[in-house]
């Protein structure tokens, strides 16, 4: 494919580097000479010095035969108008990268709509919701979050006293907006139908808000209303969004963060979360917060050395889980001597994120489901004169292992149902088997 990567910072360094090893075609704009000078010795990629929000300057980068424009600098005002720039003049996908929430947040402004980009995304929150992954209690991780995070995907491990074991999907008694995508079980993962009947040890894909997926699970565990207390060192923008994932009636959060003016804001916003003005990594302000008794400790302010020094003095007053931001590669060994369970590094979580935008034709994004099955989930754009287009879901003519699990219209997202029509324009989200993909994708092109 051919990328253009605006910006070579961390981000963009890296995410430069990466696709280089994947073999892709690599333009790089940055204003830094220097940079610009050590990408061309350094990667097997062309690298301009210049503005990436000047046109000129986009033209020499050959952005109109794009097949992706990734804006990743540290200017978001520069990355939106770049990413619509690069749409506007031809390139068929545009990413941009945001930092301050208000961009994202629907309830304002569709920045993202208004200037024809494909996405925004946040490093920040696509780390928080790495973190949430590892702390979502029984089993249940959210894989993935639509529409500003209204819909989540989760997966979930069954119990062996779960009160919906051995009943068949059709006879549960379960809300309109969840859906049941897949089943795994004895190293096996299919998409759900209608007839199956749940299992012990069984892990399913559940798709749903979260309120009503979080009702549901005493279906399936029975250790599902279990509270969970959970202490964030850390209250930036990753702080803040991992609160505001994990925050409800079955996850206690407390988030210490050291500056005042940001501990106001915070509190203001998180409405279930209790904030405290402490310095996470002074072992007296930890015992004062009881974090000897909290099930996980999760560091995650904007330095790696303070992340690690309060991930170990929180394992050292006794709490359950700890979990780290590490962003430094050369630190990864280390880590782990010093007893701290689970690191993230945002660098990995925004690779694994780019990745999944090397797609064509209708698909958007795609993502493995698991590691270890042959399912995935497909964002797919519904093209004008589609044959998804011309029959209610019910009549379409859909391939046995693909189930559409979300619609995404204007901005919001939904789980439809059998008589919903699909319009152009629409992003669809499909859990689909691998060996039905090309099948599946014809329907939307």
């Amino acid at each position: 494919m051919r990328i253009v990567v605006l910006g070579a910072g961390t981000v963009g360094s890296s995410i430069s580097s990466l696709l280089c090893l994947h073999r892709h075609s690599l333009t790089i704009i940055d204003t830094n000479a220097d940079r610009v000078k050590q990408l061309n010795e350094t990667i097997d990629a062309r690298a301009i010095t210049g503005s990436a929000s000047q046109s000129s300057v986009l033209f020499q980068a050959g952005i109109g035969s794009a097949d992706l424009v990734l804006a990743v600098t540290g200017d978001d005002e520069v990355n939106i108008v770049a990413a619509s720039m690069g749409k506007a003049m031809g390139a068929k996908r545009a990413v941009a990268r945001v930092y301050a929430p208000v961009f994202r947040d629907l309830s304002t402004f569709d920045y993202q709509r208004h200037f024809g980009i494909d996405r925004l995304l946040s490093l920040e929150h696509l780390t928080a919701m790495e973190l949430a992954r590892r702390i979502r209690h029984p089993g249940s991780v959210a894989v993935e979050s639509l529409s500003g995070g209204d819909l989540e995907v989760h997966e979930l491990l069954v119990s062996d006293s779960g009160t919906g074991i051995g009943k068949s999907l059709k006879d549960l008694s379960m809300p309109r907006g969840v859906r049941i995508g897949s089943i795994a079980r004895d190293g096996r993962t299919w998409i759900a139908g209608a007839g199956d009947e749940i299992q012990a040890g069984d892990r399913l894909t559940i798709l749903g808000k979260r309120t009503e997926v979080e009702d549901i699970k005493e279906l399936f565990c029975a250790k599902a209303n279990t509270k969970l207390g959970v202490v964030i060192a850390g209250g930036g923008e990753t702080g803040y969004h991992l609160a505001a994932t994990l925050e409800g009636p079955r996850i206690a959060v407390v988030l210490m963060e050291r500056d005042r003016e940001r501990c106001e804001f915070l509190a203001e916003h998180l409405k279930h979360t209790v904030v405290v003005n402490r310095d996470a990594t002074r072992r007296v302000n930890l015992e004062e917060e009881r974090v000897g008794s909290a099930d996980v400790f999760v560091s995650c302010t904007g330095d790696d050395e303070t992340n690690i020094v309060a991930a170990v003095e929180a394992r050292d007053v006794g709490a359950k889980i700890v979990m780290s931001l590490v962003g430094r590669p050369d630190y990864a060994h280390v880590v782990s001597k010093l007893g701290i369970d689970h690191t993230v590094s945002p660098r990995e979580v925004v690779a694994k994120q780019v990745l999944g935008y090397l797609t064509s034709g209708a698909v958007v994004s795609k993502t493995p489901l698991s590691v270890d099955s042959q399912l995935s989930i497909l964002e797919l754009e519904v093209a004008e004169g589609s044959l998804a287009t011309e029959h209610v879901l019910a009549g379409l003519n859909l391939p046995e292992q693909c189930l559409i699990a979300a619609v995404i219209r204007e901005g919001y997202a939904s789980v439809p149902g059998a008589d919903d029509h699909l319009q152009a324009g629409d992003t669809v989200v499909v859990l689909l088997a691998d060996e039905v993909h090309s099948e599946a994708v014809a329907l939307f092109e």
